[in-house]
């Protein structure tokens, strides 16, 4: 395979007659990382995994995926990639065997060993009518189908919406344990930010069809925090407003006690100057959770700059 990313995008452009749903996107997915790709609905994600998984020609641009174009090489890529779908569905008269049986030939690597004992796991019989089973079966069972070929790229789009508690864990267990056997690639789409920033490498963060962050989540969390502070009048200071000046801030609330900010280039010698501004009294900085942190990005009132890449 030739290059060192597993998915990649340039200048990706979708469009839904004037609706505008990609705007020149671009990232890469670096081999055997875990990429999460957030954003609220509506921002392109599934716009944007249908064009990376070759189901969509894009209307600008160009996606790669395992070095080949997504859209010419979709029938031979699809032997090398997992995928598991939003909504779980399958005809709902066939069983999980009748799945694997419909499933084996088009996978050359397939492993009916490593399927019996993943069904296993989940309690999940293979006999059993897909359309008998809960929703996190159900979602559990297509991980299991998506994992027997040992794919050397798994695509999940929001694979835990709907499932409770005990199928989320048990379907997040699975991915990291595919991730130390095999260290596999991993792209997914996900509402579930608590569930995904212990295992996420690498997060992109899309808002109305713009990539507004692409960056591994170490790097992004360490240059975003929250800033608390109080004012107060003094000789030299007779009005507020310009104290963050030396930051670019992506949310700023005033509240009764003082103010409150959410900062996308903080860094500890910009902080002491700042500390140390007069007026400024009792500043604290805080990290952000990846949810915290896309709430300032993604969400009401965020300030944003720039866009894709």
């Amino acid at each position: 395979m030739r290059g060192t990313a597993a998915m990649k995008v340039e200048t990706l452009t979708v469009r839904y007659g004037k609706k505008v749903a990609l705007d020149r996107v671009g990232l890469e997915v670096p081999l055997g990382s875990v990429y999460a790709l957030l954003g609220r609905n509506g921002s392109g994600k599934s716009s944007l995994v249908r064009v990376l998984l070759g189901q969509q020609a894009p209307c600008e641009g160009h996606a790669e995926l395992l070095g080949e174009p997504s859209w010419g090489a979709r029938t031979r890529l699809m032997a090398r990639v997992g995928v598991v779908p939003e909504d779980p569905d399958a005809p709902p008269a066939m069983t999980v065997r009748a799945l694997e049986a419909f499933c084996r030939p088009l996978y050359p690597s397939w492993d009916g060993t490593s399927l019996a004992a993943r069904l296993d796991r989940f309690g999940i019989p293979a006999d059993a009518p897909f359309g008998g089973l809960s929703k996190g079966q159900k979602g559990l069972s297509l991980l299991a189908l998506a994992l027997a070929p040992s794919p050397e790229l798994l695509v999940l789009d929001d694979p835990t919406l709907g499932l409770d508690p005990v199928a989320r864990k048990a379907f997040y267990e699975e991915v990291i344990g595919e991730l130390a056997d095999r260290r596999t690639t991993v792209f997914l789409t996900t509402h579930d930010l608590a569930g995904i920033e212990p295992i996420a490498d690498r997060v992109g963060i899309l808002k109305e069809g713009r990539l507004l962050v692409d960056e591994p989540l170490e790097s992004l969390k360490a240059r975003f925090r929250r800033i608390r502070y109080a004012n107060e009048i003094t000789e030299e200071r007779t009005e507020f407003g310009n104290e963050l000046d030396a930051f670019d801030a992506v949310q700023v609330k005033v509240r009764g006690w003082g103010s409150e900010a959410v900062v996308s280039n903080y860094d500890d010698a910009r902080f002491e100057t700042f500390r140390t501004t007069d007026g400024v009294v009792d500043a604290e900085a805080s990290p952000l959770s990846l949810e915290d942190l896309f709430l300032a990005v993604a969400g009401e009132g965020a300030r944003t700059k720039g866009g894709s890449r």
